[in-house]
């Protein structure tokens, strides 16, 4: 049998391979554990703060490394059972084996280690994190690749950690649990029909993925197939069953994307059956929502987080608000009751289009829409907003549209974001303008390190 090489036998320059036995102290922004041997950084995913493990060598860097756990020699009071039986595989989840009340002081950690290592900042008033009452079944939205087994059968999942290995699911703890009953009938059908699934490395075959939308509120479920061909042969005689089976379902779309691409959803969408969209209340208003629609896939957190704007803001209905990165008017619609305008800008004329629409359907008439970029439309805008809101993409905004807002100088600025490093990294830029006087986290996403927060800022 292999003798292993224990801790106390390693050489001080450390290789792939070997095995360390370390103590967990912290959690990175990317979820994992990190402990240290001999002053230099290991990374050990699926593990705990309070943790001693034994942990072999993956990846070597001369200052730090990348470990696979081996065995939790001591566990830490903040690691519980996971609720799923695959976690320690699948890669949709990170945090499952840590304390939910743990999860949210390390969220909030992370953010002030943002805050303070990127942006330079101290002493900024930071929030417990927004938390929800269940952690689990909180998805209102998945997209699960599709793939075929050695065996050629269908399968559904999420990709195994660090892989492209698909691991096969009928049900997942973190989805909205009226999609459990969808999963293994929706492939056995597929399976059946016989068509073709996509490979990915070959660029051939049609079926890509199968989305599921739920309205959290009205029950409605909307199905996406996406393809890279449409000619499904017996689709509609199919989606009818499906229709017929599920009464819940309201719609069954297809998407088109031909591309070779790591993007899910193509530019080309059509109904089968029934309409292509759901309808969902949020903050009060109804909303329409279609498949490739983004949406916070946590409605209740949403709503808890604009509520919070809500009361921050303290609006007096005199005010004008722009919201930059509208989407489909999520934040504008419910706060224009309380605006005496808004101006919404996004660079999706789809968006904008439905965002139309709910506003049409809740009888707003105080918000225009803009198609565009926020770089190119909030210079040219012919009203001095008091209030811009701020909700980009993760890679934040661009240095253009700070640059605009150190130009106009709203008298507030609230920054939504879902990446607290590039949100420490576009505060610093606005801080010479502005003051920080407040950042609301919420927990929009149970079981992973990932977080949502409001930072609002004063001019000065």
């Amino acid at each position: 049998m292999e003798t292993e090489t224990l801790q106390s036998e390693l050489p001080s320059e450390w290789q792939q391979g070997q095995l360390l036995e370390i103590a967990i102290a912290d959690l990175s922004n990317n979820g994992d554990g990190v402990g240290r041997w001999e002053g230099r950084v290991v990374f050990v995913p699926d593990t705990v703060p309070g943790d001693r493990v034994r942990v072999r060598l993956m990846r070597v860097k001369p200052q730090y490394a990348y470990g696979k756990l081996q065995e939790v020699l001591e566990a830490s009071e903040h690691r519980v059972r996971p609720g799923c039986i695959v976690a320690d595989k699948c890669g949709g989840c990170q945090w499952q084996h840590v304390d939910y009340n743990f999860q949210l002081q390390a969220k909030r950690n992370l953010i002030i280690q943002d805050l303070e290592r990127i942006g330079g900042f101290a002493d900024i008033p930071i929030d417990s994190v927004l938390a929800i009452s269940a952690p689990l079944g909180y998805r209102n939205k998945t997209t699960y690749p599709l793939m075929r087994s050695a065996t050629g059968q269908v399968q559904a999942g999420y990709y195994q950690k660090g892989s492209h290995q698909l691991i096969n699911l009928n049900q997942c703890p973190i989805q909205d649990d009226r999609f459990n009953p969808f999963l293994a009938q929706i492939k056995q059908d597929i399976q059946e029909r016989g068509w073709g699934i996509y490979d990915e490395a070959k660029h051939r075959g049609k079926l890509r993925h199968l989305s599921l939308r739920v309205g959290r509120r009205t029950g409605e479920v909307l199905m996406t197939l996406v393809t890279k061909e449409g000619n499904l042969i017996g689709l509609e005689e199919q989606a009818q069953t499906w229709m017929t089976k599920y009464p819940e379902l309201v719609g069954i779309c297809l998407n088109l994307n031909p591309d070779r691409t790591n993007a899910i959803f193509g530019a080309e969408t059509q109904c089968i059956i029934g309409q292509g969209y759901l309808t969902e209340e949020f903050a009060g208003l109804k909303f329409q929502i279609q498949p490739n629609t983004f949406f916070q896939v946590n409605t209740e957190q949403a709503e808890g987080l604009l509520k919070a704007i809500e009361s921050e803001l303290n609006l007096q209905g005199h005010e004008v608000l722009v919201d930059a990165y509208c989407g489909i008017g999520t934040m504008t619609l419910p706060l224009a009751k309380f605006l005496k305008a808004a101006i919404a800008l996004e660079v999706q004329p789809e968006a904008v289009e439905q965002a139309q629409v709910n506003a049409a359907l809740n009888g707003i008439t105080n918000v225009t829409f803009q198609v565009g970029t926020v770089e190119a439309l909030l210079p040219q805008l012919e009203v001095h907003p008091d209030i811009v809101l701020l909700d980009p993409p993760r890679k934040g905004c661009d240095p253009s549209v700070i640059a605009t807002l150190l130009s106009i100088l709203p008298d507030r600025i609230v920054y939504v974001s879902c990446n607290s490093s590039t949100l420490a990294r576009d505060l610093k830029l606005l801080s010479q303008s502005y003051r920080i006087t407040r950042v609301r986290p919420a927990d929009f996403f149970p079981q992973t390190p990932h977080v949502e927060c409001a930072a609002f800022l004063e001019r000065v």
